[in-house]
């Protein structure tokens, strides 16, 4: 169960790196990423640990395969949780770096993962984008 502080924190940690990134300020962008980083390393392996944290940070880290990495983790924690809309979400981020590394076989690979968990979850918005995503690659 996600804890009601540390999403708070998570929540407004992203909006600040937002900010950070919309206006080119890299030294502010840096220095509230390394504050999330240090929430989710504290935050590891402990009752607080969830995927929001660890999704969050590989959305804001810029080297594509550390960030896939960031998924990978954040994506263990989220299977580990049943979270489906977790599940989904990460999955359809990491197919969309996928196809940056022009990795499709692998981006297909993850968008049906995401599109059978997304069937469970309300997010009409997410259910979209992956079937949009998912079709395009298969060519339909």
């Amino acid at each position: 169960m996600l804890n009601t502080k540390l999403y708070k924190t998570v929540y407004q940690l992203a909006e600040k790196l937002i900010k950070a990134a919309n206006k080119n300020d890299e030294l502010t962008f840096n220095t509230h990423y390394a504050e999330l980083k240090e929430v989710c390393i504290t935050h590891e392996n402990t009752e607080k640990d969830h995927p929001v944290q660890w999704e969050t940070l590989a959305d804001f880290t810029d080297e594509t395969e550390s960030a896939i990495a960031l998924y990978e983790k954040a994506l263990v924690k989220a299977t580990d949780a049943n979270a489906k809309d977790y599940i989904a979400s990460i999955h359809y981020s990491m197919a969309q770096l996928k196809l940056e590394l022009d990795q499709t076989t692998s981006a297909i690979e993850h968008l049906q993962a995401a599109k059978i968990s997304a069937n469970k979850i309300e997010d009409k918005e997410l259910k979209e984008q992956i079937e949009i995503l998912l079709n395009e690659q298969l060519g339909e």
